[in-house]
């Protein structure tokens, strides 16, 4: 089983990465150069289940499944206290993070309504897969948030087959333990160690766009001005020092 890579941040820091949208938090780790533009978040048919639902950061807790063959042994797909007592391991709060590993994905549904509960329970605030989630009426009851590839009825034959190592999502490579942050827009891996200066940042962001924004709305608009605005708010944002 892979180690955790970090001790937990200060939970005043998750705190503060809830209050702005994953779209604001990806913008704010760009300005870091920590890592290319092209990775750290998903990218794909995975998407969010319950939109109505505040942004959230958490901790995942790794897994992978399948569900179109019988499992060899342990033929309830529940009967699992050995991966629930490894989600225990992951702080809170706890980001289920399951791969899906059939051939084509989603065939059923390891959580619906009562793993929905489970994972509250224990801590979980979300629910990561490429797979397929059942029961939502279920599961929004729960107040699990989900990300998912498609919908399904049944579980048939889901059941978690290894936990605890890296598991890849929809482009998205998370470790056991990784940062994550999530609402409607989507999943994004927050690097730890610039963790506790994303929300000034992002912060720094939004009021730079909100004077654009209502530059564009108001009666003194022209293309030219927009031209100067847009270096103008470059100038002011920069890039912060490379801690890679």
């Amino acid at each position: 089983m892979t180690r955790l890579q970090s001790t937990p941040l200060n939970p005043e820091i998750l705190q503060a990465l809830e209050q702005f949208d994953s779209c604001t938090i990806s913008n704010a780790i760009e300005q870091f150069n920590v890592r290319t533009r092209n990775e750290g978040f998903v990218h794909g048919s995975v998407h969010c289940i319950f939109p109505q639902l505040s942004a959230r950061a958490g901790y995942a807790a790794t897994a992978r499944m399948r569900s179109s063959a019988t499992p060899i042994a342990r033929r309830l797909y529940y009967d699992r206290p050995d991966w629930w007592s490894y989600v225990l391991t992951i702080p809170e709060p706890r980001f289920i993070v399951m791969q899906d590993v059939d051939a084509v994905p989603g065939v059923g549904a390891l959580v619906g309504r009562v793993h929905a509960h489970i994972a509250r329970a224990l801590g979980c605030a979300a629910y990561i897969t490429n797979g397929a989630i059942r029961h939502l009426s279920g599961v929004a009851a729960a107040g699990l948030q989900v990300f998912a590839g498609n919908i399904t009825v049944s579980h048939a034959y889901a059941h978690v087959i290894d936990f605890g190592e890296p598991v890849e999502i929809d482009g998205l490579q998370v470790s056991p333990g990784d940062l994550l942050h999530c609402d409607q827009n989507g999943i994004v891996s927050v690097p730890t160690q610039i963790a506790d200066r994303i929300p000034a940042v992002a912060k720094q962001l939004l009021n730079a766009e909100a004077d654009l924004i209502e530059f564009c709305r108001s009666g003194k608009f022209s293309f030219e001005e927009l031209a100067e605005k847009t270096k103008e708010t470059s100038g002011k944002l920069g890039h912060h020092e490379n801690i890679r």
